[in-house]
């Protein structure tokens, strides 16, 4: 287990993604012992080393398969939630000073292949924020019918409340340069923290772009948004938009 403390002025290992910039893949997990080994090992295939996963008070078997695959690792006490869990990894990466850094979800839906396509924008200048989206080329997993009507419908609430009709708001799939990783350090919604994120950093001025992915369904465990859940998950994020697009920009 890695405290807060114990990564302060931990000096950051060399990243080979894109030269002699620092790039931080973030993993949160919560009960993903039969998902987390495989995609960590996928991971490293496809040359990706400085990974930091984030144990959100997981129950199972998780942060041991975590140990055995000698990684980093973060282990919560208690289960945050992902907002929580993922911005313990923007602290981590901003205390390490890293220039960049991915989210890639813990359950394996995430193709570390299309990372090299996440990151190739921000140093480029292109963007602040990149997300990986299955809806603009519609290929790989699209989700179940009801889930994506209900994305479809959050396109058209960002779109109303922050001007910018994302396709895939729940996309979990990311990747940061410094300045959004500062700003979320800081700054990151705890209940429904990627529809949340949009409105608040479209309002900050944050450039976003979406590229396209191919994601994958899961393999192993279930997602905790299903059935009636879905549409209770739905109300939810939009009131939650509604309430960040209508805050004051100063708090």
């Amino acid at each position: 287990m890695i405290s807060h403390d114990d990564w302060r002025g931990k000096p950051p290992p060399t990243c080979s993604l894109t030269g002699l910039m620092k790039v931080l893949i973030i993993i949160p997990v919560h009960n993903e012992a039969e998902s987390i080994g495989p995609l960590i090992r996928d991971l490293k295939r496809e040359g990706q080393s400085d990974l930091l996963v984030v144990n959100d008070g997981s129950t199972d078997a998780t942060e041991e398969v975590v140990r055995r695959s000698g990684v980093s690792y973060i282990s919560l006490p208690i289960n945050l939630g992902i907002g929580g869990a993922v911005q313990t990894g923007f602290r981590y990466a901003r205390e390490n000073h890293y220039d960049m850094a991915v989210q890639v979800d813990g359950d394996g839906q995430h193709d570390p292949s299309y990372i090299e396509d996440l990151i190739r924008p921000l140093p480029q200048d292109q963007a602040d924020v990149v997300i990986g989206s299955r809806f603009v080329q519609k290929t790989g997993f699209q989700s179940r019918f009801h889930r994506r009507m209900g994305i479809r419908f959050l396109q058209f609430v960002s779109h109303l409340l922050a001007g910018r009709p994302i396709t895939d708001s729940t996309s979990g799939f990311r990747s940061y340069n410094s300045k959004a990783i500062t700003f979320l350090a800081d700054n990151y919604a705890v209940d429904f923290p990627e529809p949340e994120a949009i409105i608040s950093m479209l309002k900050k001025g944050f450039r976003i772009l979406e590229v396209p992915v191919v994601m994958r369904n899961r393999e192993a465990g279930r997602s905790s948004i299903s059935g009636w859940k879905s549409i209770y998950y739905l109300y939810k994020v939009v009131i939650s938009m509604v309430i960040e697009a209508l805050r004051s920009p100063h708090e």
